[in-house]
């Protein structure tokens, strides 16, 4: 039976690669994006995936959006809360809006989008959730305290709502990657991103594919034994 999965920021880095994986491994897939048009168009034209413009941040606007997609592909059995940004400075110089838009985009929209699809689940006794963490919100990062607070709130977010859901046939994991080869991390000055490469042990960054790996092993139906877990792909930069 085909399952119906919902990936936030489904449509570029990590979101497009795990799209891609779960459409391969025969879910239907709603990628959502937050609104870059061009890139959207682009995503499906390339992979066949719909693209669904919604705001992540704003629970009314994702309680439509989970309302049509599931007119239009069926009920969400798989979600996929992917969607983050950073807004990166020292404390010292951060301003509200920068801790704000970080804390909304990232965390808030776990809550948001879980909430929008909860109920179904429960109803259905199955659901798979998968959260995208960060090695940052295991073990910090200069600079980040608004993504890193962000971040380690989801893994907090994984844990309980996975005590919630265990006996619905809900399980809730997360993710966390380490630096994967992204606009992102790209965005990273080139010495910076050196002296990080150092310390990973494997010697490389990740690739997009080795998240979407884990998500498509996470959600499948036979991982029903596997809840309220982190699973760290960096590398081994951080053995947490």
């Amino acid at each position: 039976m085909a399952r119906t999965a919902l990936v936030t920021g489904g449509t570029r880095g990590i979101g497009e690669a795990v799209s891609v994986a779960l459409h391969e491994a025969g879910c239907r897939v709603a990628a959502n994006y937050g609104g870059n048009d061009e890139r959207a168009r682009d995503f499906t034209g390339r992979t066949g995936i719909p693209a669904y413009r919604f705001d992540v941040g704003d629970f009314e606007a994702v309680t439509e959006g989970v309302a049509r997609i599931e007119a239009e592909l069926g009920p969400v059995d798989i979600l996929v809360n992917n969607a983050g940004i950073t807004r990166d400075g020292t404390l010292h110089r951060m301003g509200f809006d920068s801790w704000d838009d970080v804390i909304r985009t990232n965390l808030s929209s776990c809550f948001n989008c879980s909430r929008a699809v909860i109920e179904g689940m429960r109803a259905r006794k199955f659901g798979r959730i998968v959260n995208i963490g960060s090695i940052n919100g295991q073990g910090g990062q200069y600079g980040q305290v608004n993504y890193a607070a962000a971040k380690s709130g989801i893994h907090g977010f994984t844990k309980a709502l996975a005590q919630e859901g265990a006996a619905q046939g809900i399980t809730v994991n997360a993710i966390a990657p380490g630096y994967v080869d992204t606009d992102m991390v790209r965005a990273v000055p080139e010495r910076v991103l050196e002296r990080i490469v150092e310390r990973i042990p494997v010697g490389r960054l990740g690739q997009a594919r080795d998240i979407a790996r884990g998500v498509v092993f996470l959600t499948a139906d036979d991982a029903d034994f596997i809840t309220g877990s982190t699973l760290s792909i960096n590398g081994g930069q951080h053995m947490y």
